[in-house]
């Protein structure tokens, strides 16, 4: 679980960072606000391909271990 909301957090800083709000994450990547809030709460059951697509739109990247 750790890893769920590290990742979120990340997600919300880099959001904060670029200046953008939620809404507009989620317009840009194609997915819902609900979607983006479980992402940087790291709650709910996104799916991969959604936090690849906010990552994406941050200019993060997602590696796995």
């Amino acid at each position: 679980m750790g890893d769920v909301v590290s990742i979120g957090a990340s997600i919300r800083s880099a959001r904060k960072d670029a200046g953008i709000t939620q809404e507009d994450l989620a317009h840009l990547a194609g997915v819902s606000v609900r979607t983006v809030r479980a992402i940087e709460t790291g709650t709910g059951n996104p799916s991969l391909q959604a936090v690849a697509a906010v990552s994406g739109v941050l200019g993060l990247r997602l590696t796995a271990r």
